[in-house]
């Protein structure tokens, strides 16, 4: 018999997502910091090394990045209901925001004091996502293949930015698991199995 999960737990799970919602603009990437620094280091809802694999997974699964982190979050602190409460907690500020936006957009960036704060949202926008970039550069294993690997996606992404070329960052990510896994089982194999 399953127990009942504890409505002040389902209610964090809400709030702390709503606040993450709320207040990060510019997508998972940038929410990345902000949602280590509410689970991981304030609350110790998941490890570091959760997080870091929580990253990897949620980037390489349907769905928006900082969604698939609200909802393991939650359904590890709460099962099915925390990954509702979590979830929904995350995805209502965009809904809400969105919804107001749309019955106003005509004029709504129109209104230079909108417009303005666009501009500075877009400055702290940058600096979310290269705090989470510095973040994960500073647990990334500084071995070759990690290296080699990042190195590799960095000239492959900026090739395609100055060529003007479409490549996605999901055949990126496949193409590195594919050189991992196979490095994995020469390691294996040169290594008697072991």
């Amino acid at each position: 018999m399953s127990r009942r999960p504890d409505p002040k737990r389902l209610w964090e799970l809400f709030h702390v997502f709503f606040r993450v919602g709320m207040f990060t603009f510019g997508g998972g990437y940038a929410m990345i910091s902000v949602i280590e620094d509410a689970c991981v280091e304030r609350r110790n809802w998941i490890t570091q090394a959760e997080m870091d694999d929580l990253v990897v997974v949620a980037e390489s699964t349907p769905g928006p990045v900082a969604i698939n982190c609200s909802t393991f979050v939650g359904s590890r602190q709460a099962g099915l209901a925390g990954a509702i409460a979590a979830t929904v907690g995350m995805v209502l500020p965009s809904f809400l925001v969105i919804f107001a936006v749309s019955r106003l957009l005509d004029r709504f960036l129109e209104i230079t004091l909108i417009a303005n704060a666009f501009k500075g949202i877009k400055l702290a926008v940058a600096l979310l996502i290269l705090d989470a970039a510095r973040r994960l550069w500073k647990r990334l294993p500084k071995k070759p293949l990690p290296l080699l690997l990042l190195g590799l996606s960095l000239a492959a992404m900026l090739a395609a930015d100055l060529l003007s070329l479409r490549i996605s960052s999901v055949v990126l990510m496949l193409a590195a698991a594919g050189v991992s896994l196979l490095a994995y089982g020469l390691s294996r194999k040169g290594g008697g199995g072991k």
